[in-house]
């Protein structure tokens, strides 16, 4: 039987000194809600704690290296701080092109042609959003496409991607102490309520509308925080429960 997958997740809220960062208070709620969900949608669900650099690489590099013949896809979650193009571990950032080099197709052949989940809770730069009030919708006009000569069906290696921030590039998130980050509350609410029938990326556009209408104050006024994901999957990706 195909199994659904493994779903990796490091959970970092100590960091060392050396970094001055802040310990991120809320973060076990983030961990405790997304395995909760991922388990319920039929992953293996690993976590791990305040790995250092060299540990995080290490796991990664195993994940990567494992076979995932029968499984359907695999999702792996960053809860941490961050910066443009990188996450934190405990004593220092990670290229997150570095991780995400490790999954491509012509280095994780078990994963060619099947979805490859990253989400990461972080941080993307230190610009708050501010709330605007809609005005309008303009419409984008249609490219004209061009027809390609027929080729011998393959794949890119890059191919198969879905990459879910919480906040877009430049910016930073907001987490709540105790109940969590806006953005994994909003995604374990909908996972529960929709994870099983609604096709992946329509639940994360969700998920963006929920977590755009939150407010939180700041020192110069109320703060926004908005979502979004990039995705080169080729097809649709449902987590229909398993017969």
């Amino acid at each position: 039987m195909i199994r659904r997958g493994t779903a990796l997740i490091f959970n970092q809220e100590n960091f060392h000194w050396k970094l001055s960062m802040k310990k991120r208070c809320g973060t076990a709620k983030d961990k405790e809600n997304l395995t909760e969900r991922f388990q319920n949608l039929g992953f293996g669900v690993e976590t791990h704690n305040d790995l250092n650099k060299e540990d995080m690489m290490k796991k990664i590099h195993e994940a990567a290296a494992a076979d995932h013949t029968d499984a359907d896809c695999f999702v792996c979650a960053f809860l941490s701080h961050g910066e443009e193009g990188h996450i934190f571990a405990y004593d220092g950032k990670v290229n997150i092109k570095d991780i995400t080099a490790l999954f491509r197709g012509d280095t994780c052949q078990s994963l060619v042609g099947k979805p490859k989940v990253f989400i990461f809770q972080a941080c993307r730069g230190n610009i708050g959003d501010d709330p605007v009030t809609p005005m309008g919708v303009v419409e984008e006009e249609e490219e004209e496409e061009e027809e390609e000569p027929a080729m011998i069906y393959t794949l890119p290696a890059g191919a198969d991607f879905l990459m879910c921030y919480c906040v877009a590039e430049g910016y930073y998130a907001f987490r709540n102490r105790d109940s969590g980050s806006f953005y994994i509350q909003d995604l374990c609410e909908t996972l529960r309520d929709h994870g099983s029938t609604l096709e992946f990326t329509e639940l994360l556009t969700l998920v963006n509308l929920k977590v755009s209408r939150r407010s939180t104050e700041r020192r110069d006024g109320k703060g926004k925080q908005q979502p979004c994901f990039t995705s080169v999957l080729t097809k649709k990706l449902y987590f229909r429960p398993k017969e």
